[in-house]
């Protein structure tokens, strides 16, 4: 049973990486992005994707930890 287990995460491992290069390879058209009138050098959408996954996957955890602190900040403060 613990073998199934692994089983089953390899083949959803390498069925996400499958995707992964699907995306890449079918995303090669060039963007440069503006953001507060300053122009991004140009790179594949597919890059841009990537990025902004990589980033918001940084962003979120960091929040959310932010958010823990000042909770139990609160909750010392009532106690």
């Amino acid at each position: 049973m613990r073998n199934l287990g692994r089983v089953i995460v390899v083949v959803f491992v390498l069925l996400l990486i499958l995707a992964i290069l699907g995306f890449v390879l079918e995303n090669q058209q060039t963007v440069s992005l503006f953001f507060f009138g300053l122009a991004g050098p140009q790179l594949p959408i597919s890059v841009v994707v990537v990025m902004a996954l990589l980033v918001g996957m940084l962003i979120g955890p960091c929040i959310a930890w932010l958010y823990g602190r000042v909770m139990r900040v609160r909750r010392k403060r009532l106690a």
